[in-house]
Formats: structure tokens, sequence, C-alpha cells
């Protein structure tokens, strides 16, 4: 049987994307979203590939907005079109909302006490982990190109380094990065 007689499985029900979403939104404190919706949508269940799921993450970044909720539409709008992106944003917005919400109107009473500092800082520790995890990601699939390379190096070594403001640094080297790599033909800057 050849790949072109394989038949492609059906699309997520919207309900199933709304509950991963949703507990995505709910579990991801501190952080680390894209990272958590990188490893649910590609190896949990398999719904995009990786390459598709990190050039979401390249846009998302570079839109106006918060890169989670870019990244939570593009990814929805790969999967089911404009109601998957709408059902995953709104899912993954839900939970959290909520949540915010009781959390504002009880920490004045808890703000003072060791333990919920220890908790706060521990989740912020798991957020670095994964954000991390997702960066190395991210640097493994440039690494085999020089262009590439030297554009993630340079871009961390301007902001990470000697904190240059992020959006001129970025539109220096973003069309540097693009313009050595067009001519090689390269799909992916």
């Amino acid at each position: 049987m050849t790949d072109a007689t394989i038949p492609t499985p059906p699309p997520p029900s919207l309900p199933l994307m709304a509950r991963v979403f949703f507990w995505i939104g709910v579990l991801s404190f501190g952080g680390g979203l894209s990272a958590w919706i990188h490893r649910q949508v590609v190896q949990q269940y398999g719904w995009l590939e990786k390459e598709d799921v990190l050039a979401g993450i390249a846009l998302a970044q570079v839109l106006p907005g918060a890169n989670v909720t870019n990244l939570c539409v593009y990814v929805g709008y790969r999967i089911r079109g404009t109601a998957g992106a709408a059902t995953s944003l709104v899912a993954l917005l839900a939970g959290p909302t909520v949540v915010c919400v009781l959390i504002a109107m009880g920490y004045h009473l808890l703000q003072d006490y060791p333990v919920l500092q220890a908790c706060v800082d521990g989740v912020a520790a798991a957020a670095v982990g994964l954000n991390l995890s997702l960066g190395i990601i991210g640097a493994q699939r440039v690494m085999p190109r020089i262009a590439p390379t030297l554009a993630m190096i340079a871009t961390f070594l301007a902001v990470g380094v000697f904190e240059w403001p992020l959006v001129p640094v970025v539109l220096v080297i973003a069309p540097l990065s693009v313009a050595a790599v067009w001519p090689r033909g390269t799909r992916h800057a």
C-alpha cells in the first residue's frame, strides 16, 4: 500500500479539542504553555507534525498579542479550521480565567504564608524547564544549518546577554536570516 492510498484519520472532534485545550490552560501555571501545547498536539494526540507546531510558535511570536493565544489559534485552525481556532482559544482561556479570579479573591488572605511563596517559586521553575525544553527542540531543528544557527545565537546574545530591546533586534536579525537561506531554496528559515 502506498502513502497515497492510506486514508488520513478524521480530525478530532471539537469537544475533544475543547477538553484538551481546557486542561492545557488549567494545568499550565506560570508559563510553559507553548511547550505543553506542543506535547499534547504532537506527541500525545498526533494531530500535527512537530514542524507545523514549531512554525506556529515562530509565527505566534512575531504577531502582536500573547504568544500562546496566537499559537492556540494557529494550531486550532490547522486542525479544524475556524471552528477549531475558536474552540481551542475559548477552551484554553476559560479555565485560567476562573482560576485567576478565584485566586485574586483569596490571595490577600494567604500572601504572608511562606508555603504560598514556595509554591509560586516551584511553579515558576517548572515553567522555565518547559520553555527550556521547547527551546532545545527548536534549536535542534536549526542546528544543522549555519545561517539559522547564527541568527539564533545572535538573537540570544543581543536580547538575553546584552539586554538590547527585542523589537529592533528581531527587525534586524530576522530579515538577515531569511535572506541568508533564501538563495538555497530552503523551506524553513
